[in-house]
Order: C-alpha cells, then sequence, then structure tokens
C-alpha cells in the first residue's frame, strides 16, 4: 500500500531509540524526509549512523534538545522549518508511591512529559492549517486512562497528553489538518526495559523471568506479552498518511487490549 509518504517532512521527539526510533524508521521506509531528536549530539549521532546503514537512501537529519531544558528547546523551535508530520514522543517514564514524587518531579514530567507537545505544536500548527494539510500525533499511553497506582505522575501526564490532542484537533475544523493520540499498552521500549532490568537485578532474578510475571500478573491483556515499539510505529504511520483523513480527535489504542472500556 502507498502511504503518499514520500514527499513529507517529519519531527519526532525523542527518538533516538525505542518507539520515537521505530517510528522514524518507519517514516523513513515510506520515503518521508525525517528529523530526529535526542538529548545528546552522541546520542543523535548513533541513532542516525543506525538509520543510515540500515536504510542508505534515507533523508535522515537530527536536532539535539533536552526537552527539561527551556533553553534547549527555543533553540530547537528555531531550528525547525516548515513540517508536514509532528510526531510528539518524548516522555519520561518511571515507578514510584505517590507519596514520594516532589513538586519538583511533578514538574519535571510536566515539562517533558505535556510541554514538549504544547511547545513543539504551537511552533508548528498555524503552518499546517495555512497550507491545509498536516499531521500531528502525540504518543500517550493506556496509563492516561487507567492511571496506575504506582505512577500517578507518569499516568497524570500522559491523560493531560490526551486532552491536549483532542482540544488541538478542534483547531483544525474544516482543514486537512488531523490531530490524534495513540494509546500504547505495555511496550518494551528502552526505558521499560531498563526499569524491569533494574528491579530485576535488585531482586536477583533473570529479566525475561520478572518480564513474564509483569505481563502475567495484567489480567486485562489479550496480547498477553509486551508489545514492540515497530506495533506502535505502524499505527503512527497511519494516522501520519493522508490515508487517515478521516481520523481527528481520537484517542486510538494499541494497547493489546489492556484496557477494558467500549470508550
Amino acid at each position: 500500500m502507498d502511504l503518499r509518504l514520500k514527499d513529507k517532512t517529519a519531527f519526532i521527539s525523542g527518538s533516538t531509540h525505542g518507539i520515537g526510533f521505530a517510528v522514524a524508521r518507519a517514516l523513513l521506509g515510506e520515503g518521508a524526509t525525517v528529523i530526529i531528536n535526542g538529548r545528546s549530539e552522541s546520542g543523535v549521532q548513533d541513532a542516525l549512523q543506525r538509520l543510515r546503514v540500515e536504510l542508505p537512501d534515507a533523508e535522515v537529519s537530527g536536532l539535539v534538545a533536552d526537552f527539561s531544558d527551556a533553553a534547549q528547546v527555543q533553540h530547537l523551535l528555531k531550528s525547525l522549518g516548515d513540517l508536514d508530520i509532528l510526531v510528539n514522543n518524548v516522555g519520561l517514564f518511571g515507578l514510584s508511591r505517590f507519596v514520594d514524587v516532589s513538586d519538583d518531579e511533578w514538574q519535571h514530567y510536566f515539562d517533558v512529559n505535556v510541554m514538549s507537545g504544547v511547545r513543539l505544536s504551537r511552533q508548528v500548527l498555524p503552518g499546517m492549517l495555512d497550507r491545509n494539510w498536516g499531521r500531528i500525533i502525540f504518543i500517550s499511553s493506556e496509563s492516561g486512562v487507567n492511571i496506575p497506582a504506582d505512577m500517578v505522575h507518569y499516568g497524570a501526564t500522559k491523560a493531560a497528553m490526551i486532552a491536549l490532542g483532542n482540544g488541538l484537533a478542534k483547531t483544525t475544523r474544516g482543514t486537512e489538518v488531523t490531530v490524534n493520540t495513540i494509546l500504547g499498552g505495555p511496550t518494551w521500549s528502552d526505558g521499560v526495559a531498563d526499569t524491569v532490568t533494574g528491579i530485576a537485578r535488585a531482586q536477583n532474578m533473570p529479566t525475561d523471568d520478572l518480564k513474564a510475571a509483569i505481563i502475567g500478573a495484567n489480567q486485562t491483556t489479550l496480547l498477553q506479552r509486551f508489545i514492540e515499539p515497530s506495533e506502535i510505529a505502524q499505527l503512527a504511520l497511519y494516522l501520519a498518511s493522508p490515508l487517515s483523513a478521516a481520523t481527528n480527535g481520537a484517542a486510538v489504542r494499541a494497547d493489546g487490549g489492556v484496557l477494558t472500556t467500549m470508550v
């Protein structure tokens, strides 16, 4: 299927690994021009090298910015030209008891997980509306709908992303611009892998055993395994395509059946 992305330019925040990297690779595979992003020059260069080895004809470049640093974000925004596709993917993830999360950490999570999307969308949406075409995609989580007790701060930011995407979609009425949100389920991204590996090491057990136990304890999953980042990327690829014109303001699930409600 031709997804009609060969003449499109995309920026993906937080895309040197995990879901963001998988989205970048998928878009490049369809012929789009892609700008990736990471917190360090070395991380961005390593990701660019991996993409260029895998896709030697790809048009890919990178911008360095830590979304917890306002000055770096402003420099990045000035470096961005016109975009056809914006994927708001960058995010923090971590387990912590609610009572142990300080005000500063709450603010840090909101700056990275929510305000990154606010600032990037505010930068590119007017141009998309002027040109009458564009795609903005938020990578949220099923945790934004069913907030985990051990990740209230994370779930709250993911809920805010869903609300932000829905509200922005209403500003696109009557245009060829869409704003949608992906609700990913338990995904074996680098952040999750690092967290699980750290817990397994602390408990002196094999990572694969803990990985299986986590999924086994999830009584609502229909997939009964962790989702691969590439599986989230395939949904992002469709939402970025002109073929998805009738989908706008939606929270689309790639959750492995974890969420049990109809809406």
